[in-house]
């Protein structure tokens, strides 16, 4: 007797794999074999980009509160060594905010630290 397939289960499989393929360009939204590929791939740029995000996040965090201390006559690491010498512990996310939405509060922290 030949085995069964469960034909319900490998559709909906399938059926899933479409559905998030949606808005794919070309045959990546509707042939199965090349959706599945893409969704797959889609995958592993989710996971390595979750990384990479905080990265890039970090990178920009830096790049604000550099561009706010150099109005201030400092460099980015001198006010880091100052903030940290002067106990003053805020992250570079709020540093970055106060530098780029609160240029006033930023040049409290500055003179704070001098």
């Amino acid at each position: 007797m030949p085995r069964s397939v469960n034909a319900v289960a490998s559709r909906a499989r399938r059926k899933k794999v479409l559905k998030a393929t949606k808005g794919y360009f070309g045959r990546g939204k509707n042939v199965w074999t090349v959706a599945k590929n893409k969704y797959e791939k889609g995958l592993q740029y989710a996971y390595r980009d979750r990384k990479a995000k905080k990265r890039e996040f970090r990178a920009l965090w830096i790049q604000r509160i550099n561009a706010g201390a150099r109005l201030h006559g400092l460099s980015y690491s001198q006010l880091m060594g100052l903030l940290k010498k002067g106990e003053v512990d805020l992250n570079r996310k709020v540093l970055a905010d106060l530098a780029m939405n609160h240029p006033e509060a930023f040049k409290a922290v500055v003179e704070k630290v001098k």
